[in-house]
């Protein structure tokens, strides 16, 4: 089974798990093709990170996240005159493109562990075809590009590649991309390190340095994707699992582990003491992030710690039902891609691709078509800062795959886009189907909330879905909740998706009516 927010991925992962490959080439495969039909939300300029998991075996975390540049200083901004880093633009593309490692030492460890066999060039053969003969445009993007492309047109190669006669192309229009398409022909003929050590690294770093950005070949020959341990919340009903630092992987296991100690047998999953607990939780989590969340080498704790029950059970006590902490400011927008795949095997991968803000940095490259990301936006131009810019130190990352393995035998993949919203998203899905039992198509569906800021947001209310019972809404609010009603299925909840692969080994799967995606399965 796969799942994916583009019904064109979880397709061609479906299409290798028919021609028997294992469910790493699988979700490369999804990796490459939606990176092709949902440009606004993800791109081979992008970073990724994995959890993998063989049964009898400790899942694996795979961090394919680029660091700083060493040309990258606080210094170099500031004499340009930036008193922040930009958002858009040849110095905001400031952090080293990680994902296409990432698929690279996953299929390297799919060989060696799992027997896979398929070649790359097949797994990238569709996203080579949809971006050479095109694919319909989704209303996401249609709607995005119309909502970025005053903000981004000046900037080099986006609106040559993006709008059409001046204009966002409307939702049903062709999309190509046919120098896409040849940068991914180059990756099946010499290899994926190309993009890192050969031809295509040269002309990458050519095209980088033309846009004005610090990034340089030097940068790219030393990138690696690393394997690590992932993080590890013991569960009353399981062992959950997220990725370690550089990302918020914590903050989502930190909701979850406080969750457990405060929901109880019959509370309503769309009611205000669900939602309150939720809430409240994440405002805990949220001050973790934030005071102790960045590259993993500059850190002052190790966070495996804060999931033990001291932290977790001092956490929930200041939880009360009537009352509301506070709360400060989020990390807003990321723009993403959480995709899963279980195969035959039950080998499950839990999977997440993403640029940071809708088309990143906006710079699509000219001879390549590669659009960069912006994630080095996220540091700061303060050396005090948590955060500060520093020559090969990793951004942080709201990404966060969820995987758990539950004590009834299900294994449960999860995850979901949108900043803030991701570790929100996954306490929502996550809950409904593991403490109230609903299908994980129905726990996606259900209307969802969102504290904070994520994609096309600037407000930090709570936000909820219009669909929540009217006694919900009003109920929070009198508890002190800034609330704010959005539409029944608002995109800005984020695309989640999730696979159970249950004890008798059988599959259950859900995908987001807010996004174009879809559950694909053999």
């Amino acid at each position: 089974m796969a799942v994916a927010p583009h019904a064109l991925a979880s397709q061609s992962a479906l299409a290798v798990l028919r021609e028997g490959g294992n469910a790493v080439e699988a979700m490369v495969a999804a990796a490459a093709t939606i990176a092709v039909v949902y440009p606004h939300m993800n791109s081979i300029g992008g970073d990724s990170f994995w959890l993998v998991s063989r049964p009898g075996e400790a899942p694996r975390a795979l961090d394919a996240c680029g660091a700083a540049a060493g040309d990258a200083t606080i210094a170099r901004y500031r004499e340009a005159g930036f008193q922040a880093i930009p958002t858009r633009g040849g110095m905001a593309a400031n952090t080293v493109a990680g994902t296409v490692s990432g698929w690279q030492a996953a299929l390297a460890w799919s060989r060696d562990a799992l027997g896979g066999c398929l070649p790359l060039s097949r797994l990238l053969a569709d996203a080579i075809d949809y971006a050479r003969v095109g694919v319909p445009v989704t209303q996401s993007q249609s709607a995005c590009v119309a909502a970025k492309a005053a903000e981004l047109a000046d900037v080099p190669g986006f609106a040559e590649t993006f709008l059409i006669d001046g204009r966002a192309p409307a939702a049903g229009t062709r999309f190509r991309h046919p120098r896409l398409a040849a940068t991914l022909e180059q990756l099946a003929r010499a290899g994926l390190d190309d993009f890192y050590q050969g031809d295509l690294a040269r002309m990458l770093a050519r095209e980088l340095g033309n846009a004005g950005s610090p990034l340089t070949l030097a940068d790219l020959r030393a990138h690696r994707a690393t394997w690590k341990a992932p993080l590890a919340l013991a569960h009353s009903r399981g062992t959950v699992y997220n990725m370690p630092p550089p990302t918020q992987g914590l903050v989502s296991l930190l909701i979850l582990g406080q969750l457990d100690r405060l929901l109880e047998a019959g509370m309503d999953p769309l009611g205000p003491d669900f939602v309150h607990a939720c809430v409240e939780a994440t405002k805990q989590a949220f001050h973790v992030r934030d005071r102790h969340i960045t590259d993993p080498a500059y850190m002052e704790i190790d966070p495996q710690d804060l999931l033990a029950p001291p932290w977790l059970d001092a956490a929930a006590a200041r939880i009360r039902p009537d009352a509301v902490l506070p709360w400060g400011q989020g990390m807003g927008p990321a723009d993403t891609v959480w995709m899963g795949v279980v195969d035959g095997s039950g080998v499950a991968v839990s999977f997440i691709q993403s640029i940071y803000h809708e088309f990143g940095s906006g710079i699509v490259l000219p001879g390549t078509g590669v659009n960069w990301q912006n994630r080095g936006c996220s540091f700061s131009l303060d050396p005090a800062a948590r955060n500060p810019l520093m020559p090969g130190r990793k951004p942080f990352h709201t990404l966060n795959p969820a995987m758990a393995r539950l004590n009834d035998g299900r294994t449960l993949v999860y995850g979901n886009m949108g900043g803030d919203g991701q570790p929100q998203s996954q306490s929502a899905v996550f809950s409904r189907i593991v403490h109230f039992g609903m299908n994980p198509q129905a726990a996606i569906d259900a209307p969802r909330w969102l504290l904070g800021r994520t994609w096309g947001q600037t407000s930090d209310t709570l936000k909820l879905e219009s669909r929540f019972p009217d006694a919900t809404q009003q109920a929070l609010h009198r508890l002190g909740h800034d609330v704010e009603v959005l539409g029944p299925y608002d995109e800005t909840m984020g695309h989640a998706g999730a696979i159970v692969l249950q004890a008798d080994g059988l599959y259950q799967g859900g995908s987001d009516p807010r996004s174009d995606g879809g559950v694909a399965a053999w």
